[in-house]
């Protein structure tokens, strides 16, 4: 019988991965939700090989994204910021179009979890993940606490199956 921890032992030990905070005002000094995404992969043994900060243009984040697809590089890329719905937010999208494969439990599971913590302004997080060329691409909120959510508990915990499974 194959499991998930069979599966796990076919995911490469150290997974290359890129975040990606969308801000027209975040500093390397203040991006604590790049920052915490950052330390939690390193933590968890994986090469943040891209780390960056991009404003809210959609031109320019489309660009950056489609590069880091394009590099085949990297096993994950995950962004923070711009998913809301004020005016600014362009972080989805920008995504949506560039997306082979959607991952809408994540989104589903991401508002669950935070309806849990926040009540109903979850409903204002439009969190998704997906594929983008090899590349499995999460889209966080920029608050720290949908970061640390996101990562914590659904991220983190699937990302040796969730990687085996987009490489099978």
């Amino acid at each position: 019988m194959t499991t998930h921890i069979h599966h796990e032992q076919k995911v490469p030990d150290i997974l290359i991965c890129a975040v990606i905070t969308i801000s027209d005002t975040r500093t390397e000094e203040d991006d604590h939700g790049g920052n915490f995404i950052a330390d939690a992969l390193k933590s968890a043994g994986h090469d943040v090989r891209e780390k960056r900060i991009v404003s809210d243009d959609s031109e320019g984040l489309k660009q950056v994204l489609q590069g880091l697809a394009d590099s085949k590089e990297f096993h994950l890329i995950i962004t923070t910021g711009g998913t809301g719905i004020a005016s600014r937010d362009n972080t989805i999208s920008v995504v949506k179009p560039l997306l082979s494969k959607t991952m809408e439990g994540f989104g589903e599971l991401f508002r669950s979890l935070s309806y849990d913590e926040i009540g109903s302004r979850a409903m204002l997080s439009r969190a998704i993940a997906g594929v983008i060329g090899n590349s499995l691409i999460f889209c966080l909120p920029g608050s720290l606490n949908a970061v640390k959510l996101g990562m914590d508990k659904l991220i983190l915990p699937d990302l040796g199956h969730l990687v085996w499974e987009l490489t099978r």
